[in-house]
């Protein structure tokens, strides 16, 4: 009997993973993941000015050398012959200027070093200005076409950067034919699209990045971006009215990508999504439970029937959109800018000798030096978890705030800072790391209270991506500071294996998405549970890390008024 296999290619930060799943129980054939070249290299960024690009290029290729790294891995053409669907989840908002033909910008000979051709990566915070600018400007109007994303409009989204690369490069702003996300673009790719007026929009990406909104009945009008800057005049005709869930096909793989892949003609492909929300599916997301997406930042998701949240909305998260996650529910998106990004700053921080001194050591040489750092690098991380776990809990200890790459939610805001209080001669890394990762589960808990105070309840956490799995240390802290469990899902991919889901129902193997993840699901493998005893003193380090917080966000105000005085 014929099997039905499907496909889901989740484009992380760094690299992106494809695996092929089994469609009857959701068990793994084969996993591929390929790191970006060009960004390896830090090619097109610049962090010093949080500009962050990626080329399509690393998209198109890591897709293809996955997919077919996947299938030999899995059994070649026998294997390839009952795959029946594809479906794509990456980051966003990751938005790109592309020609008449959907083609990205920078694929074309004029745009292919031009980084404002090519993806704006969601943490790029080139365009906090043009974000400001938006907030201002929407309390202009009668209708609050911010209201389904949280009343505050961030930088990281798709008009802040689209608004700022229109300004920036009038090149760029002529050949610009429309303004695309990332995974509207890919599967776009896939079934050979070459008209970028048929692009299939995500829900997902519109309604949480793109101020789409079934009450405005598409985005909001022509008038309110050509009063935010002339420039925009007309930007609405190349853009779209229409949104789709992502158990909708978005068409069948084109002969090139059949032939390139080995598939079929056949094969469905699925109309893309964001990462979290996939992977809010792929860990099999319950009402009211809060899933999150824990790698270089969090994606927190959570679904509630839509009747439950009617008329209202909860302030300062990244948006509700009915359908976002699973169709006919209300899908609700937070998180924080940096997660394990914090650790990753420190990691590199520790390194700093060892990447610029050791290379010139007279006493080891080159390749032993590159394999001591190396060592010590895959060590850090490790040794710093345990030796701060055996620190006592203390209101006296030093204290962090988690904004380094800026505050998502609550209450967006790319222009805070980081930092560090209460330091002396004593503090070492132990005691620093313990700090930071303190704050990110402050951070975490200043999300769950969000909602909670805006009545969404909380009931649980279910914990998905490198630092849900890789880290007991920090798992184990957050169900203290959270003072419920934590819950972690088995799959190691598991944004990848909801796309999957998602290539089942769009191939009609599952009539829903509900249906998929009870077949698909592979359940839970460790289990958090809060510590009671530590309650009450991280009651008490919450409320030292709203104050310290405070203080940041007024002398971020107080130097922000002072430049703008100037």
């Amino acid at each position: 009997m014929d099997k039905n296999y499907v496909i889901g290619v989740d484009y992380g930060s760094d690299s992106v993973r494809s695996v092929i799943i089994d469609a009857a129980n959701g068990a793994e054939l084969a996993s591929s993941v390929f790191n970006y070249p060009r960004w390896q290299q830090g090619l097109y960024c610049n962090p010093a000015e949080n500009q962050f690009r990626q080329h399509p290029l690393d998209y198109i290729e890591g897709l293809e050398a996955t997919i077919k790294d996947c299938i030999q891995i899995a059994g070649g053409s026998e294997i390839a012959k009952n795959i029946k669907g594809i479906s794509v989840d990456t980051t966003g908002s990751t938005p790109v200027a592309v020609d008449a033909k959907g083609t990205p910008l920078a694929l074309l000979p004029a745009f292919s070093e031009n980084p404002h051709a090519m993806f704006v990566l969601w943490k790029d915070h080139t365009a906090t200005g043009e974000a400001a600018e938006i907030n201002e400007h929407a309390t202009k109007f009668d209708i609050n076409y911010l209201k389904y994303v949280g009343g505050i409009y961030s930088s990281e989204w798709f008009w802040a950067k689209l608004l700022r690369t229109v300004r920036v490069d009038t090149a760029v702003k002529n050949a610009l034919h429309s303004w695309v996300e990332h995974c509207d673009w890919i599967p776009f790719l896939l079934t050979g699209g070459n008209d970028v007026k048929k692009i299939k929009r995500s829900r997902c990406a519109a309604g949480h990045k793109a101020l789409w909104a079934e009450e405005f009945e598409g985005l909001p009008p022509q008038e309110f971006f050509s009063s935010l800057d002339p420039i925009l005049n007309g930007i609405t005709d190349k853009l779209f009215s229409e949104t789709y869930t992502s158990d909708v096909a978005a068409g069948n793989l084109s002969q090139e990508w059949a032939q390139k892949l080995g598939l079929s003609t056949d094969v469905v492909v699925g109309v893309g999504a964001f990462d979290a929300h996939m992977g809010a599916v792929g860990g099999q997301i319950e009402p009211y439970h809060l899933s999150k997406v824990m790698g270089t930042s969090t994606c927190d998701i959570l679904v509630c029937p839509n009747e439950d949240v009617e008329g209202k909305l909860v302030k300062g998260i990244c948006g509700q959109v009915n359908g976002s996650v699973i169709p006919g529910m209300a899908g609700l998106e937070a998180g924080q800018s940096a997660f394990g990004d914090v650790y990753a700053w420190f990691k590199k921080l520790l390194l700093w000798p060892l990447d610029n001194l050791l290379a010139s050591s007279a006493i080891v040489d080159k390749k032993t030096a590159e394999a001591l750092k190396d060592e010590i690098a895959d060590k850090i991380i490790p040794e710093l978890s345990r030796q701060a776990a055996l620190l006592p809990i203390e209101t006296h200890n030093e204290l962090a705030i988690d904004w380094l790459n800026g505050r998502r939610t609550p209450d967006a805001d790319q222009l805070l800072k980081g930092a560090i209080s209460g330091l002396n001669l004593g503090s070492d890394a132990p005691k620093v790391f313990r700090a930071l990762a303190e704050s990110t589960c402050f951070g975490a808990k200043a999300i769950v209270d969000r909602f909670i105070e805006e009545g969404v309840p909380v009931k649980g956490i279910i914990g998905i991506g490198g630092v849900a799995k890789k880290s007991p240390f920090v798992m184990q802290m957050m169900a203290d500071v959270l003072e419920m469990p934590i819950r972690i899902h088995q799959f190691k991919h598991t944004c990848a294996l909801g796309a999957a889901m998602f290539a089942a129902v769009a191939a009609g193997i599952y009539d829903t998405v509900e249906e998929a993840m009870q077949a698909m699901g592979r359940g839970f493998d460790v289990t958090y549970e809060p510590n009671e005893k530590n309650f009450a003193i991280y009651r008490k380090r919450y409320e030292q890390y709203k104050a310290l917080g405070g203080f940041v966000v007024g002398q971020t105000s107080a130097k922000a008024q002072k430049t703008v005085s100037v």
